[in-house]
């Protein structure tokens, strides 16, 4: 199996552009790629115009918080942004676009986008403003939505242990969008808490396989929390 281990800044420099789609696993704090966020936030005046895919919008300066207060964000999609009062008001300011989906069909489009499907009918949101501006379908006398594919550029996801191949294992809740994620980009760098040799993780366990995968980086010591918090 190839080795695709690679330094943090090489393993960035070589993938994420300006204008790009990132896809952003974790939910809350877990499986957050914290370390690949923080080297982004750090360049504010090269990284810019990003369109973000990530369940929430982390909280102010923390994750994707950071690059939310550079300004480097023109448009997330989420499902929960109510822990990030400073995204709010930018986002009420006109200053960032905001696309709110329900979780469920947030995490189906996503895994549509990775297996290649296009796009899905369903029932959920109608009659509400979910709705607005989607195309309706009738189907068995029902009337229902169609909800495109979500695809990225890049998936930016972090894992407990990666075996230097890439394959990838999770511990609980920390999995949450981020093999999904990492199956519907086009290119994916996986932040390792843990990296192991080739052949430790037994096949049983891989929850993301190591063909999804470009890049594993090892996760750096974040930092201070009052740091992220100011």
């Amino acid at each position: 199996m190839i080795d695709r281990t690679e330094g943090l800044e090489r393993a960035i420099e070589s993938t994420i552009r300006s204008g790009q789609t990132i896809m952003v696993g974790g939910f809350g704090r877990g499986g957050v790629p914290f370390s690949i966020l923080e080297y982004l936030s750090d360049r504010p005046d090269t990284i810019r115009d990003l369109t973000l895919v990530k369940n929430d919008a982390n909280e102010p300066g923390l994750g994707i918080g950071a690059l939310l207060r550079n300004g480097q964000v023109r448009k997330l999609i989420a499902t929960h942004i109510g822990l990030n009062p400073e995204f709010i008001d930018q986002m009420n300011r006109g200053e960032v676009e905001c696309e709110l989906v329900p979780q469920g069909i947030f995490a189906e489009r996503i895994r549509a986008g990775g297996a290649g499907i296009p796009a899905f009918l369903t029932d959920i949101g109608i009659g509400t403003v979910v709705a607005e501006g989607k195309q309706r379908v009738e189907l068995d006398g029902r009337e229902v939505l169609l909800e495109r594919a979500l695809r990225g550029d890049v998936a930016i996801i972090c894992a407990d242990k990666v075996d230097r191949a890439g394959n990838s294992w999770w511990r609980g809740s920390n999995r949450n969008m981020c093999v999904a994620m990492g199956t519907a980009c086009d290119r994916v760098i996986v932040e390792a808490k843990k990296i192991v040799e080739i052949g430790e993780l037994e096949p049983e366990s891989v929850h993301l396989p190591c063909v999804y995968v470009d890049y594993v980086v090892q996760a750096q010591p974040r930092r201070h929390q009052q740091e992220a918090s100011s």
